[in-house]
């Protein structure tokens, strides 16, 4: 790095000089790029194919959390395609890209990220108010600057206004107002980037670094193939905004493994686009296996959802560890998504102190964070009806959670075929079955607080241990006041 007046002294920003290591060795043919003990202060790095970006022990790599070193670009945030800051670090069309390293990668989030009151205590909201920046005019909302407040608003209201007066283009089949970065440039600190951001790239290596406090999710592969994530921490403050760890978005042949999740939002988490844009791109996350990884905060452990609107399936999961999760195991969707999710099997999870359900699957998804809300009226099955099917969840233990399972299917398309096999928990709750059709529980053993340990509620083909409980004909409501 020296020889490319890059100094880790955590004073000068080093960007150019990161930068044109980066370069140099791309078109040198690729190789190594080493970056050495210290304190590196850098804006966003663009990745190169055929490069591995090492961080070595020792080495903080500190992002800047100056917007104007962030231009906007091309970008996808919750499963559409949008403007966005350029991330931290950034790739596109890349084959054979690799960050590993046992070094830490900052994103600087406190200079992005919104923070809602009731999530503080009364000290550390007093604390960050008096920091600097603003709130909202309820006062329950800290924002680093007015742009990032207001930045919301500018961007809804100039889509408005783009729709009508503006030319449109076609992304996914869908039309789309035409719309430059100039256009959002004045919602740019609104506009946070996501920490690592990898688009339509092959053979992926993420192995070995500390990847933490992101301004936006964490790790975000989208429309990759081939990707390995190894040994790595991801880490967020627990209140952190939109703080994902991992969002395999749209990908195909992934392995997660050995890695360690501690942050403010879903912490592995697969999706495939979202409503008309994903179903249109329709490119499903599929063969994906998830082992030996630990999870001690976050809305959910391993989640499918909610924006899986080009489908998820092939998906293993085994081996993982939940320790203080709102969610364990969390599937979640809404009318309107449409996509199918099916041929999951996860098999061998501990959780302990669950805040919410163990096991969650919830077709009603509203953007809060459990699983409670269902309702009985029957829309038309359409597109966008989404579809949860085929899944066998074998050898969990929790101890500790408001619910042992929860379905809350939809009642015109209820979660199809779903076998849960050796379950043991204790919880508040025991099982509670809404809108299901096939349903097989055996070897359940539960403790719970609360009876019955089983409710159905207008479901059809459930079984405990071989037995039927509610019939393949009519719609069953029944109870079980004991599993033991």
């Amino acid at each position: 790095m020296l020889n490319y007046g890059a100094i880790g002294d955590g004073l000068e920003l080093c960007t150019s000089g990161l930068q044109a290591a980066i370069d140099d060795c791309a078109a040198s043919g690729g190789g190594t790029v080493i970056i050495p003990a210290g304190l590196w202060r850098t804006g966003p790095l663009t990745l190169r194919s055929r490069i591995n970006l090492r961080v070595e022990s020792g080495a903080l790599v500190q992002f800047d959390s100056d917007p104007e070193l962030y231009p906007l670009v091309p970008s996808h945030f919750e499963g559409r395609p949008e403007w966005r800051c350029q991330a931290p670090l950034d790739g596109s069309e890349l084959t054979d890209i690799a960050i590993t390293g046992g070094g830490i990668f900052d994103g600087g989030g406190e200079g992005w990220r919104p923070v809602k009151r009731f999530k503080t205590t009364q000290p550390q909201w007093t604390q960050l108010v008096q920091s600097g920046g603003v709130v909202d005019t309820a006062n329950e909302i800290w924002w680093p600057n007015a742009e990032a407040r207001d930045g919301e608003a500018y961007c809804r209201e100039l889509r408005e206004r783009l729709w009508s007066t503006s030319e449109h283009i076609e992304h996914a089949g869908i039309s789309h107002p035409t719309a430059s970065a100039e256009d959002y440039l004045p919602a740019r600190t609104f506009l946070r980037p996501n920490m690592v951001s990898l688009r339509s790239c092959q053979r992926i290596l993420l192995e070995g670094p500390t990847f933490q406090n992101s301004p936006a999710w964490c790790l975000h592969p989208v429309g990759c193939e081939e990707v390995t994530i190894r040994g790595v921490q991801v880490r967020n403050p627990w209140y952190s905004q939109n703080g994902d760890g991992l969002d395999l978005e749209s990908c195909t042949r992934a392995l997660v493994e050995h890695s360690v999740f501690d942050v403010g939002d879903d912490a592995i988490c697969l999706k495939s686009g979202k409503d008309e844009a994903g179903r249109r791109a329709g490119m499903p996350c599929q063969s994906i296996t998830i082992r030996h990884c630990s999870v001690y905060h976050g809305h959910g452990g391993v989640v499918i959802g909610s924006e899986m609107s080009g489908g998820v399936r092939g998906v293993r999961v085994s081996d993982c560890l939940f320790s203080g999760t709102d969610i364990g195991l969390r599937f979640k969707s809404t009318r309107g998504r449409g996509g199918v999710v099916e041929d999951i099997e996860i098999e061998r999870i501990v959780m302990r102190d669950i805040v919410h359900e163990a096991i969650s699957f919830h077709l009603f998804y509203a953007g809060v964070e459990g699983s409670e809300g269902s309702d009985d009226e029957v829309y038309p099955v359409t597109e966008e009806t989404p579809v949860f099917r085929d899944i066998a969840i074998r050898d969990v233990v929790c101890v500790g959670a408001a619910a042992a399972l929860l379905v809350n299917g939809l009642p015109e398309m209820p979660l199809h075929n779903l076998r849960i096999e050796g379950l043991r928990a204790t919880s508040e709750k025991g099982i509670v079955l809404r809108h299901a059709d096939g349903i097989e529980l055996e070897n359940i053993a539960l403790q719970t607080r609360e009876r019955p340990q089983l409710t159905i509620h207008r479901c059809r083909n459930v079984s405990l241990n071989g037995e039927a409980i509610a019939p393949a004909s009519g719609i069953a409501e029944a109870s079980v006041p004991s599993l033991s």
